[in-house]
């Protein structure tokens, strides 16, 4: 045992890179690699996002959100199509191709996580996912700059 083993970061840490080192294996052969199955899913299983409400989504800078799209395409994974309502807006569709890649890749990264989650009692796993579930959809909720953030900030200044 470490010292180290009681920090949330450092575990944290160590799960993430056992996490995207398995996961770079699933989906390092797709344009974009984690970003283009992220955006792939996104263009399967929601309605059809634009371009711009996808980047703003994913946490995506539009610039780079325009040339993953464009290899995505060029890959005939996605594509993209002027929107009923405003012909200016191109909305992100997958292609048949599109979503037999994404059953390829969720079966993949299925593995992969099954790997990383094998230390593991298949009941722990499912309530580590239920967990992470809940924190992630808190977390994504914050404000860019959590009070907590703040009181760090004035503790690390001195002020109480």
């Amino acid at each position: 045992m470490t010292a180290l083993e009681d920090d949330f970061g450092w575990t944290l840490g160590v799960v993430f890179r056992a996490f995207v080192k398995a996961t770079n294996a699933a989906v390092g052969d797709l344009p974009g690699g984690h970003r283009g199955y992220q955006v792939l899913t996104a263009a399967v299983r929601d309605q059809p996002e634009s371009q711009s409400a996808l980047s703003q989504q994913l946490g995506v800078d539009r610039t780079v959100m325009t040339y993953l799209l464009d290899d995505l395409e060029r890959a005939s994974l996605v594509s993209r199509r002027p929107a009923p309502t405003d012909r200016r807006t191109r909305l992100v569709v997958a292609t048949p191709a599109g979503r037999e890649r994404l059953r390829d890749l969720e079966l993949r990264l299925s593995h992969a996580e099954a790997h990383v989650l094998s230390g593991l009692p298949e009941a722990d796993r499912s309530t580590f996912r239920s967990l992470l579930r809940r924190l992630a959809g808190h977390v994504n909720e914050l404000d860019p700059v959590p009070s907590a953030c703040a009181a760090v900030q004035d503790i690390a200044a001195g002020t109480p």
